[in-house]
């Protein structure tokens, strides 16, 4: 039944939304002295691809540890974003966080509404009014300490990425990065990069992977969901490298995964959920990095207690700390335009 519920099969949109909230509430084993602050986290795909779902629910865990009862609803489909946000605060939900930036019109279109809800967008641009806020980790600095390891790794001087959701803003923000890092390094070498139409697809990116190991890449980078996966399996068919975006990646290509970009945020949210008991949260956009206090937002990994892959070289490994130490003293400082994000070379 509990597929049936999270696919809406038989049910009304408003039903589907509700009853799968339902039951993820239950499923978190509630007490019968749970708290008073409720949370809610709605994701746009399965807590199970390794990737940036299965990063958002880190924040349902942290929140939950913080004291609060937490929901969660997955596969929340874009049309469906606005009214699923609303059922849970027309419920009583306190703290209602969308995880990715399309929920960030969803959120400003309902804030008005319920004015003692707050309304978190994870990868959102920008806050609204006094209660809709958006985080992020600082997409630019990671993208750009990747695109330094991919070049210091390059023998061909030629590098890739692939990515959904083109234009977005945190996506412009990594691949600018990535494209301006490799640059830092070698000037020459060639950054090509595919945007695909469906950020969750692995058939496809593997696909667009493989065309661009095909014309010469020995690295391809990417920002997807459960796409990331095609990607991997390319890189590993072909015995080039790649970064992934978990432990999980690592341990789908061990020999082909040179570091993973570790997004925190189980620690974003469970900071948001602290300043939303204390009322300070709302109407801002706040973005974490490497000169951050408290949390980085996100951090590079490749198992536990290694950053990277062995076979990185120590050169390349130099190079992304020196990089990082820039950021972390505010030295070096990177800004990209959606002309660094374009697609193609």
């Amino acid at each position: 039944m509990t597929d049936d519920i999270r696919s809406g099969f038989a049910l009304s949109r408003r039903q589907a939304i509700r009853m799968a909230g339902a039951a993820a509430t239950l499923a978190y084993g509630r007490s019968a002295f749970a708290a008073a602050d409720k949370a809610a986290i709605l994701l746009p795909g399965s807590i199970n691809d390794q990737s940036w779902n299965a990063n958002g629910y880190q924040g349902a865990e942290k929140l939950k540890s913080k004291g609060w009862e937490v929901a969660y609803s997955e596969n929340v489909a874009p049309a469906d974003m606005a009214e699923a946000m609303r059922d849970y605060a027309s419920r009583g939900y306190t703290l209602v966080i969308g995880h990715t930036g399309r929920f960030l019109s969803a959120a400003q279109q309902i804030g008005p509404d319920f004015p003692k809800t707050v309304f978190v967008v994870g990868s959102g641009a920008a806050g609204a009014g006094n209660n809709v806020t958006s985080l992020d980790y600082d997409n630019a600095q990671f993208g750009y300490l990747m695109g330094v390891l991919a070049a210091k790794m390059s023998k061909s001087g030629k590098v890739s990425s692939v990515n959904g959701l083109e234009g977005l803003p945190n996506v412009v923000a990594t691949v600018g990065g990535f494209r301006k890092g490799a640059k830092s390094v070698n000037p020459n070498v060639e950054v090509k990069v595919i945007y695909i139409q469906n950020m969750e697809d692995a058939a496809e990116a593997k696909e667009a992977a493989l065309s661009l190991i095909s014309g010469g890449a020995d690295f391809v980078a990417g920002k997807l969901n459960a796409g990331q996966a095609g990607i991997i399996q390319a890189v590993k068919e072909k015995g080039v490298m790649a970064y992934g975006r978990s432990f999980g990646h690592t341990a789908l290509a061990p020999d082909n995964i040179a570091s993973n970009i570790l997004e925190r945020w189980g620690d974003m949210y469970g900071t948001a959920g602290d300043e939303a008991k204390a009322g300070t949260l709302g109407g801002k956009f706040q973005v974490y990095g490497l000169a951050s206090k408290g949390t980085t937002g996100a951090e590079l990994g490749y198992m536990d207690g290694k950053p990277f892959n062995p076979k990185v070289p120590a050169e390349a490994v130099a190079a992304v700390e020196a990089v990082k130490a820039k950021f972390a003293s505010g030295e070096l400082k990177v800004d990209v335009t959606m002309a660094d994000a374009r697609g193609g070379a």
